[in-house]
């Protein structure tokens, strides 16, 4: 009888995809919504390094273009008042608040520096969710996944012992197959969430230092309005 079993394991595939064409109903429905959502965490994690990277070299370029001597009419007015760029379009909301509180006869309406930095400020804030969308769905793959995961095993087990009842023979090479196949969809959880979680931190770092570039311009465009307005 033992032999006759092992015989049979051994001859059982046990490779990913067969352990999976074994599984339950419900296991295999738990492993296919983990390796949905591992490719949309990817996704993401390709899509945000993709415009992360984007938005620092568009940023260096204009802070190039902004301290390079030019008078900022004149780069407000090569840059236009909807730019490409997340840096520009920051500047832009600033000068065009800037152009619109000028009146007829040259002056300047009162409260400009305060309504210029809240302009500022709400571009900033736009940029900003920008940036971090998708971050959350990240963050949801991550935390849970392994759950998922683990639900997927509790079920492959229980019904695996399940069998064993039915069959009466405990044999190990009689039970292995079962418990590798509940096992798959916790290793397939984790497999989902680690790239998740590691990557969701590190984006999150990014997309935290990349604004913050945006309010340190703000402060130092503020700064330069200041001089302007006491001058």
């Amino acid at each position: 009888m033992e032999t006759e079993a092992l015989a049979l394991a051994q001859e059982m595939d046990f490779s990913m995809w067969g352990l999976f064409a074994r599984a339950t109903l419900t296991v295999k429905l738990v492993m296919v919504v983990l390796v949905l959502a591992s490719f949309w965490a990817w996704a993401i994690i390709i899509q945000k390094l993709i415009a992360y990277r984007a938005a620092r070299a568009e940023a260096r370029r204009f802070d190039a273009a902004f301290w390079s001597g030019e008078p900022l009419d004149e780069l407000y007015a090569s840059l236009g008042p909807d730019p490409a760029g997340r840096a520009e379009r920051v500047f832009a909301a600033g000068m065009g608040e800037w152009q619109r509180s000028h009146t007829g006869d040259g002056g300047l309406i009162a409260g400009v520096q305060s309504r210029i930095e809240r302009s500022m400020d709400v571009a900033i804030a736009r940029e900003s969710e920008e940036l971090q969308k998708g971050l959350p769905l990240l963050a949801t793959v991550g935390s849970t996944s392994p759950f998922i995961g683990l639900f997927g095993t509790v079920w492959g087990i229980m019904h695996a012992f399940i069998q064993i009842a039915e069959a009466g023979n405990t044999n190990l090479a009689v039970v292995a197959p079962g418990i590798a196949e509940a096992l798959l969809a916790t290793g397939l959880g984790l497999l989902a969430a680690i790239p998740a979680v590691i990557f969701y931190n590190k984006l999150s770092a990014d997309a935290d230092r990349i604004v913050a570039g945006y309010e340190a311009f703000t402060d130092e465009f503020a700064t330069i309005l200041s001089r302007q307005l006491d001058g």
